[in-house]
């Protein structure tokens, strides 16, 4: 079976997309209705912004969206039998699976952003990369800090990142590398993603996600927060709503996408992360970049 997967946040760079916007109709064309949408010529700084101007959320998020679903959309025979995204590569994989349409993802994405830069404006928080570590190290001593700090992204093995209050997230670190982590270190990001200090933008973004219509997907999406197969469009609506104060469990994604049969992994939009996390968890993992 053929599995699709879409990046997240931290796969931007200066002058993606450019080349779709030039070589096919289709792509002008969707660029340009994203343009009119998000009120702002995103165009101008996905082709030509600085990288600084890239790294702001409420570009970041539309910007990585748009090259990964307008990527998709003018592959040949693009008939995805399941698929996964990271973090908020799901709303990706949810177009690509015909859960939502271009234009209410887009807007979702957009409201998303807007809420977890929001989010991250109350308190002081951040992440962190732990390398070299059992998982049940870093949740065993996230939980014994003062403080909220808990494993955020189940990348691959040996790959966790956490998230939480900077102070806390510190002290774990330093406890980390006490218990024999290769690293820990901090990610240079905007606050703490998938942790319970996304509360408000949970409550923000589940408003939206209720008034948007969900349909039925073509194939299953396995989402971030049961690491399952799911194809009930209620059910994917809650565990969208869920995905904000929840892990990434990308790892069980993927170790439970091969269990189901998927032959091989193509990771559609900027980057190769997926790809490079992909083969971590399986090295006889068939994985293509579109």
């Amino acid at each position: 079976m053929k599995a699709y997967v879409f990046p997240g946040q931290g796969a931007q760079f200066t002058g993606m997309g450019k080349d779709l916007y030039e070589t096919s109709e289709v792509a002008k064309e969707l660029f340009e209705k994203a343009n009119q949408i998000l009120g702002f010529r995103i165009t101008d700084i996905m082709f030509e912004g600085t990288a600084e101007q890239l790294k702001e959320t409420k570009v970041t998020q539309p910007a990585v969206f748009l090259h990964s679903v307008i990527s998709a959309m003018t592959l040949e025979n693009f008939k995805p039998e399941m698929v996964a995204g990271h973090s908020l590569g799901e709303f990706s994989a949810l177009v690509a699976n015909g859960t939502l349409t271009f234009e209410d993802a887009l807007k979702l994405v957009s409201q998303r952003a807007l809420a977890m830069q929001k989010a991250c404006e109350i308190t002081p928080s951040t992440m962190a990369a732990v390398l070299g570590l059992e998982d049940k190290v870093v949740e065993d001593i996230c939980a014994s800090i003062d403080g909220i700090v808990v494993a955020a992204n189940y990348n691959c093995p040996g790959q966790l990142v956490i998230s939480g209050e900077t102070t806390a997230v510190e002290k774990a670190c330093e406890a980390l590398k006490e218990a024999g982590a290769k690293r820990a270190l901090l990610l240079p990001v905007g606050g703490a993603f998938h942790s319970p200090m996304m509360e408000p933008a949970r409550e923000e973004l589940a408003a939206a996600i209720e008034a948007t219509t969900f349909s039925t997907p073509t194939c299953p999406v396995y989402q971030n927060v049961t690491a399952n197969a799911v194809s009930d469009a209620e059910s994917i609506k809650k565990n969208l709503i869920l995905q904000l104060t929840a892990p990434v469990r990308w790892t069980q994604s993927i170790q439970q996408m091969i269990a189901d049969g998927a032959s091989s992994f193509t990771e559609v939009g900027p980057g190769k992360v997926l790809v490079g996390l992909i083969k971590k968890i399986d090295k006889d993992a068939e994985t293509h970049s579109a």
